[in-house]
């Protein structure tokens, strides 16, 4: 919605309560340390209580539009451009901003006018994160690269890090890191990226300590809180996830991170009505294939509407055919609805995968009951066998050897579950695994009779490209392959990322 500048500074609610608007040099030394401390909102606040006395102050307008585009408020840094173009601003920095201020508002042609062919970073990082938003992932990755080129930039080396931690590629990520560190070492985003990598490479402790040193740095920030309940959540402490959630809630309701925390932390707690009274008035807008979409489904499914839990995981089940949770729960979903049939024939990539445990195998002999399907016998004798457990534990095992990196030991987990040879699933884990590890012609090889197995799988077709461009082999093959799989999943940043990387 278009901020009109005037109604800004007065409106009575953006003025400080007790803080003497009638100094515009105290609201602006306040908006300037707030700014500093990343505190933008309050930055905003105090530069427009300032402003009510001073409003031709160029210095803090142009606050004003810096915090206004930190806030993701393109329609009102560009109102104070514009007038501070009229007060007589040009140059490279109102170039910069105006730019920005172009980008936020989804202008990417009048943000390209506006640069021209200016070859700074900055320039090339809001290219790169234009091209980014109309998903075009092989010109943000040129466009960071040329950025990172042309001089050290810390918002430049922000993004580039979390467009390549998006592609997994960890140690690319540490090296714009670097940069960060040079920029702005104490500053939120260094931090927060710190504790990503830490946590790719699962050491989880050094994750854990640097979102803690951002949630003390930064107490006006919610996201340091959102990442400590997201590392909770991964530790299985629901209890300290909660207690994040409420802290991060009280700092930023409305911030979509928070948001869909608050809305994970009520579906763990089972809480479905309160999961169906917050995304319900958003069920127009939600992305089926996100948390926040099959939690209202389940929150549906659970409060009895089970037609209506069909349709949302049928559709997402299409966006995402891969999804064993959709795929799951559109099963459950078919036995609310008594179609037994429908349901066993969900289920069975799922129950007939050799990772089958005991909730996938249980959905599959309600499903053949249902239905009198003879199958049932073989499913029930699958989940009261005594290899069910150690099967079961060496997924896990090799899981979690894949969280922390540990390529060698997801390899050697995997082998040991019986009939892992036929499953496409675990051979394109272990293909990753492999290629990894630069064992190529074994990644080839397991991604390849993946790829037999399941020929219109789009995570199979992309890690049968990837592991063709890891080994720098064949690679208009790798190409195709990473483009029919983000063909079938436009929206997978990790297709985007490995796609650009391959040139596509």
């Amino acid at each position: 919605m278009k901020r009109i500048f005037v109604s800004l500074l007065l409106a009575p609610g953006l003025i400080l309560a007790g803080c003497g608007h009638h100094d515009p040099a105290a609201r602006f030394a306040e908006a300037k340390a707030a700014f500093a401390a990343e505190d933008y909102g309050h930055a905003r606040a105090a530069v427009l209580a300032g402003l009510e006395a001073d409003r031709g102050n160029r210095e803090m307008l142009l606050l004003l539009a810096r915090a206004d585009l930190a806030l993701g408020d393109g329609d009102g840094a560009g109102s104070v451009l514009t007038q501070l173009a009229d007060l007589g601003m040009t140059g490279a920095q109102w170039t910069e901003l105006s730019a920005e201020a172009a980008l936020l508002r989804g202008q990417a042609r009048e943000m390209d006018r506006i640069l021209g062919d200016d070859q700074s970073a900055v320039s090339w990082r809001l290219r790169g994160e234009a091209a980014l938003a109309a998903r075009d992932s092989t010109s943000a990755l040129a466009d960071f690269q040329h950025g990172m080129a042309a001089g050290n930039d810390f918002r430049l080396a922000v993004d580039y890090a979390r467009f390549l931690i998006d592609g997994d590629d960890i140690d690319g990520a540490e090296r714009a890191l670097q940069i960060m560190r040079k920029t702005g070492a104490k500053r939120l985003d260094t931090l927060l990226i710190t504790g990503t990598i830490a946590q790719h490479r699962g050491q989880l402790d050094a994750a854990e300590r640097a979102y803690g040193e951002a949630a003390k740095r930064f107490p006006a920030r919610a996201e340091p809180l959102v990442a400590l309940a997201d590392l909770a959540d991964l530790r299985g402490a629901p209890d300290v996830t909660a207690r994040y959630a409420d802290q991060a809630r009280a700092i930023a309701p409305d911030q979509p991170q928070v948001f869909a925390l608050t809305v994970r932390v009520a579906a763990e707690k089972g809480d479905w009505a309160k999961v169906r009274d917050m995304l319900g008035p958003r069920e127009a807008s939600l992305d089926l294939r996100s948390f926040e979409g099959l939690a209202y489904g389940e929150a549906l499914l659970h409060l009895g509407h089970a037609e209506a839990a069909r349709a949302i995981y049928q559709k997402a089940l299409l966006l995402s055919p891969q999804n064993p949770f959709a795929r799951l729960m559109l099963a459950e979903s078919d036995l609310a609805a008594n179609d037994g049939a429908g349901a066993l024939s969900t289920i069975r990539p799922l129950a007939d995968s050799v990772l089958a445990g005991p909730r996938e195998l249980d959905v599959a002999i309600r499903a053949a009951s249902m239905a009198h399907d003879p199958v049932l016998a073989r499913y029930s004798e699958r989940l009261h066998s005594p290899q069910l457990a150690a099967i079961n534990a060496a997924a896990g095992q090799a899981q979690a050897a894949m969280a922390r990196r540990d390529w060698s030991g997801a390899l050697a987990a995997y082998r040991a579950i019986p009939g892992y040879d036929s499953d496409a699933e675990v051979l394109k884990r272990m293909a990753a695994a492999a290629t990894n590890l630069a064992q190529h012609d074994a990644a080839l090889g397991f991604a390849d009779r993946a790829l037999a197995l399941d020929p219109r799988n789009p995570d199979m077709l992309h890690m049968a490209g990837l592991v063709r461009l890891n080994a720098g082999r064949d690679l208009d093959t790798a190409q195709t392959l990473m483009r029919q799989a983000l063909e079938r999943d436009p929206t997978n940043r990790v297709f985007r990322a490995d796609f650009a990387r391959a040139g596509g």
